[in-house]
């Protein structure tokens, strides 16, 4: 029968025919990417995707192309339910079918505590509430599409030094109003499928292994039917996490649940085979759903396909340019190059060309199609004859750029020609010269083979690739570097040239695996083809400190970067001398994938090298300096009164310039709010001093005083606020009225309704976003934040002159805090505050109304 047949499935009969060892199997992935198959009784497997802000597929090497869409605190800053709802169920969805995936593993509904997060592009919001709605939307979008989600990491992931390591220590209070709460909130309106567990401890016991969170919060208070996983790797005993509740443990490659462990387990009486059947019975209830919502996936042929569709592309365009945020505008823009005014125009900064789609680790992915902010600047101004200069100004990249796009083949396709070779025996180094498999085309020089090795290789095995530098127009030195979570050599021109072979220093690439960037200088000369070689092979070289020559199994991987050598001075003067003759200079300046990555956290909120430099100093020579920022979360911008005007983009994905050319050239009217605040200077962040793991422990220390009501309680006042964002119009916020509160102590529920008016004042058509803030009572005897987000609307396409009345809806989430006395939800009696505005900044609340509750309650559940 087809695997699709198990959307008919009797879960009561299945679960009372499985074996012991099938039941085992159950609890366990197979591979990288897929639950087990029970084919005795036409259990199907599934295939799991990654999927924060896009669905690549099974491999990270040679990957499928992909819509990559943008980051999740930009899809936060677009403070809109509705079209996160859209990107779920139009774009993401679509993409889990053609990469024969029936489960997304995403969204990440973690809080943005610190900006230096490795991971923070990955998350919405710092605010719990904005998080959980937008979460909502996205698993609500991606579900009625048929494919299930995952949302992740439960809880209290929310840095990645030391990430499998370390305790959160949480206060009850904190734990449940600010880091549980996005995922109560998403269990409430979405139901996701599944939830994946966090790799640190919580108050002292590893998420995956912790009775309280998995048994009493998420099955006995919220009530959660779902499937919980582990993170890759993220189970550290057999017994612990099935006790707990963890169903299935991923991935399937070195596995404590194996039917030796499990036996043994069982045996010495820690586990009994009912706990391995309840665990089985929930992923068996999980591949029903998938066989119901997608059984085209099931019943297909599982290959990974591409298609880009013109209408998909617009749709991408429009939620890019929609998240994106203007900080600053002294009148400058939207740049106007109709009728002449603008003539010539530079672009300059180290992101300009480059190719910054999304932040690093699981969330990168290969993109179908990309455009840079240079070529969509350049796309939008050849109609009206304007000329566009460029110059990098400073380099941006922590580690040399890749090379795709810089080799060819003998025969002039783009990339190299990659060969595997077995070695002489499973512990040989010394590998054989006839290719196992038939050489193939490689079109990346940041090469994470993951498990996509071929099997049947020896356990140490090696990797040939062979390509042609592009000839150049004059003789240059060429900077190459070379990293390898294995080991690794280059070549060029038949002359070594860097060795990562011999000896190495360990790094952080590759999830930690890989070794640090090692560096060469060659001289190319005018007019040649240079010949690139490299051998790489997956057991790693010996470091200081660490003589281990371990076999890369799970984390084989070479990168090969490269650029001109260039004199930093020269840059820098360079891209002056071009702002100084430009009528305009757009500055497209930020981070990247290195700098914000899975596996390892920011040092610093400062833009890397000299690119600060650079901008004070083009701003100095041309007044109308506009900046772009890209930046998965907050940065110092030191230049700021320098410049003429800033917008913030975030990742954007595939679609990156042609969403800032909009902006910036007005066919867009910036919407965004920043879905977290910019502090002025790092010592400003809440968790300054104790967001790293010291002796294994991280100390929420700022309590509640989580984003920007650590800004209020310490009257601190930030670079950009939480919820702010500029228009090329302007609004106007009256009438707020509220009704009278509605409590229902039978159904422990609360409602109040506020009404509000919001004008366009402006001259042009825009976009506003009504953000409402709750005061708790002063009466209180306990600690609350200032202010608190507890609902906003986001009123689109209102033209100018044009008023509409906005309705925001409270339940009892506004006016509840966890009682860690009684360990319940309570909401006080009391007078509270409601205020009202564009941003969360005082002077932007201009709409206040208070009402009281006499009457107060305690409620559980969700």
């Amino acid at each position: 029968m087809p695997p699709s047949d198990f959307a008919k499935a009797n879960i009561d009969e299945i679960v009372e025919q499985l074996t012991l060892d099938e039941a085992i199997s159950l609890t366990a992935g197979v591979g990288f990417w897929h639950t087990h198959a029970i084919e005795r009784l036409g259990v199907p497997a599934v295939k799991v995707s990654d999927g924060p802000n896009g669905i690549r597929g099974n491999h990270f090497f040679m990957g499928t192309p992909a819509k990559c869409l943008p980051s999740s605190t930009a899809l936060g800053a677009t403070w809109d339910p509705e079209v996160v709802e859209e990107v779920g169920l139009k774009l993401l969805a679509p993409e889990a079918k053609l990469r024969a995936a029936s489960l997304v593993l995403a969204p990440t509904s973690n809080i943005q505590r610190n900006p230096l997060g490795g991971r923070s592009f990955e998350s919405f919001s710092e605010d719990p509430y904005l998080s959980g709605i937008i979460s909502a939307s996205y698993v609500n979008g991606v579900q009625k599409g048929g494919i299930g989600a995952t949302i992740k990491h439960f809880v209290g992931n929310d840095k990645e030094d030391d990430r499998q390591g370390y305790d959160s220590i949480i206060s009850e209070r904190a734990l449940r109003e600010i880091y549980l709460l996005p995922f109560m909130l998403t269990q409430k309106y979405a139901a996701p499928w599944a939830i994946m567990t966090a790799y640190n401890r919580v108050n002292g016991v590893h998420v995956a292994e912790d009775p309280f969170l998995l048994k009493q919060v998420l099955r006995n208070e919220w009530k959660y039917k779902g499937l919980i996983m582990s993170d890759w790797f993220g189970m550290y005993s057999v017994d612990h996490g099935i006790k707990a509740g963890l169903d299935l443990e991923m991935p399937g490659i070195n596995k404590w649940r194996t039917l030796d462990l499990v036996n043994r387990t069982i045996q010495a009486r820690k586990l009994t085979p009912r706990d391995i059947k309840d665990r089985a019975r929930v992923v068996l209830e999980l591949v029903k759903k998938c066989a119901q919502g997608a059984p085209e996936i099931l019943d297909g042929d599982g290959e990974e396909r591409t298609v880009e569709l013109e209408s998909d592309k617009l749709l991408m365009r429009r939620i890019a340019s929609e998240s994106i945020v203007l900080l600053k505008n002294d009148n400058v823009l939207p740049l106007k190059p109709e009728g002449g005014a603008i003539k010539k125009i530079a672009v300059v900064g180290g992101n300009a060309k480059a190719q910054v789609l999304s932040g690093g680790g699981s969330a990168a992915l290969k993109a179908s199609y990309f455009i840079s902010p240079y070529d969509g600047i350049k796309a939008a101004l050849e109609p009206h004859g304007v000329e566009v200069t460029f110059s990098e100004g400073a380099r941006a990249y922590k580690t040399l750029p890749t090379l795709e796009w810089d080799l060819e083949t003998e025969t002039g396709e783009r990339g190299w020609i990659g060969t595997w070779h077995t070695h002489e025996s499973d512990d040989s180094m010394t590998a054989l010269d006839q290719p196992f498999i038939a050489p193939r085309l490689v079109d990346e020089t940041r090469i994470f083979i993951s498990t996509s090795y071929p099997k049947g290789i020896t356990k140490r095995w090696t990797m040939r690739l062979k390509g042609y530098l592009k000839p150049r127009e004059k003789d240059t030195n060429f900077e190459f570097g070379l990293i390898a979570a294995g080991r690794a050599k280059l070549w060029v021109d038949g002359q070594l040239v860097i060795d990562n072979w011999t000896r190495q220093r360990r790094g952080e690439a590759f999830f930690g695996s890989g070794s640090q960037e090692e560096t060469g200088v060659y001289l190319l000369k005018a007019g040649k083809k240079h010949e690139i070689y490299v051998e790489y092979c997956n057991v790693r070289a010996p470091a200081d400190g660490d003589e281990d020559e371990a076999i890369m199994d799970s984390n084989p991987g070479v990168r090969l970067g490269g650029a001109e050598v260039a004199n930093a001075d020269d840059l820098l003067s360079e891209a002056v001398k071009l702002a100084s003759e430009a009528d305009a200079v757009i500055a497209v300046v930020g981070l990247n994938a290195d700098w914000e990555t899975e596996g390892n956290d920011r040092r610093t909120l400062a833009l890397p090298g000299r690119t600060d430099e650079l901008v004070e100093k083009v701003a100095k020579v041309n007044s109308k300096t506009v900046v772009v920022t890209q930046a998965g979360s907050a940065i110092t911008l030191p230049w700021l009164d320098s410049v003429a005007a800033v917008v913030h983009a975030w990742y954007l994905g595939n679609a990156t310039g042609d969403a800032i050319a909009d902006v910036l050239f007005g066919k867009q009217n910036p919407s965004g709010k920043l879905s977290l605040t910019f502090p002025k200077r790092l010592e400003d962040v809440p968790s300054h001093g104790h967001f790293g793991s010291e002796n294994g422990k991280v100390r929420y220390a700022e309590d509640l005083f989580v984003g920007y009501k650590h800004y209020h309680h310490r009257n601190i006042e930030p670079l950009f606020p939480f919820g702010f964002g500029l228009s090329y119009t302007t609004f106007s916020l009256s009438n707020l009225q509220l009704s009278a509160p509605v409590i229902d102590h039978a159904t422990s529920s609360f409602s109040l309704t506020a009404t509000l008016s919001i004008t366009n004042t402006g001259p042009v058509t825009g976009s506003e976003v009504a953000q409402l803030y709750v005061s708790y009572p002063e009466t209180s005897e306990l600690t609350h934040a200032p202010l608190q987000l507890r609902a906003f609307k986001k009123v689109k396409d209102l033209q100018p002159g044009e008023t509409r009345e906005v309705k925001l809806e409270l339940d009892k989430y506004a006016v509840s805090y966890w009682n860690d006395r009684y360990q319940t939800w309570a909401v006080e009696n009391g007078e509270y505050e409601i205020k009202v505005g564009n941003s969360s900044v005082s002077k932007d609340l201009t709409l206040v109304q208070r009402f009281v509750v006499k009457d107060g309650f305690e409620w559980r559940g969700i």
